[in-house]
């Protein structure tokens, strides 16, 4: 029995992917993340999950987690969110974050091939130096609580939590995560006929710019991914 979990928040303008604007503008790159959101809940969906949770930080759910469970995010920063799910839920557990809409069924495979009664965790390193996957066979919080989320080096610190109590952890490739323009046009390229391949082209080709920066209104900011 395994339990796959999404966490996402709603793609409202200015809330999600705003380091993509510009050249995106605030509107286009939160249709980008619905598109993220729509292939990763896709590619969960065709696993052979037990349970399928929506980890969700909004109140209007994204198109296409119908049948997904929703546990809301709690308040706080992001490892007391991801530790409150990990304390909530029961048996076997993967979490993806919904930056990777390029990562094929293949990629989450051996999850459920191989993990066996030896494996107490998996663990999906991303290009920016995060996590784009992390599972337990036996779920708790305190294997997240504490460890430095959205950095560069998050990736070398939650794997060492981990080792610390002596578990065993298995390794999933290493993925893309979309920060950037640059890494979206790349995650596009790895994806072409996925929902955020064509989301990201038809942004690019819509973009009003004046010398190759789009018109913007306001400032952006950068909030927690997900």
């Amino acid at each position: 029995m395994t339990t796959l979990v999404v966490i996402a928040k709603e793609t409202i303008p200015g809330k999600v992917k705003t380091r993509l604007h510009p050249p995106l503008s605030l509107e286009q790159a939160a249709d980008v993340a619905a598109a993220a959101i729509q292939d990763t809940l896709d590619v969960v969906r065709r696993l052979p999950a037990t349970r399928r949770v929506l980890l969700f930080d909004g109140n209007r759910r994204p198109v296409g987690s119908e049948d997904f469970d929703v546990i809301p995010q709690i308040g706080g920063d992001l490892d007391a969110r991801l530790g409150a799910l990990f304390d909530e839920v029961d048996g076997k557990t993967v979490l993806i974050g919904m930056d990777t809409p390029q990562v094929p069924v293949e990629a989450r495979a051996p999850v459920f091939d191989a993990w066996s009664d030896d494996v107490d965790a998996w663990f999906g390193p991303a290009n920016d130096g995060g996590f784009w996957a992390l599972g337990l066979a036996r779920p708790t919080g305190d294997l997240l609580r504490g460890v430095p989320m959205s950095r560069d080096d998050t990736g070398a610190h939650q794997p060492r939590r981990l080792a610390d109590p002596g578990l065993s952890a298995r390794t999933l490739p290493e993925l893309v995560d979309v920060d950037t323009i640059d890494d979206a046009r790349l995650v596009a390229a790895t994806a072409p006929d996925s929902r955020f391949a064509a989301a990201l082209r038809h942004a690019e080709a819509t973009s009003t710019t004046t010398h190759g920066v789009a018109r913007t209104t306001g400032p952006a900011t950068e909030g927690v991914t997900s």
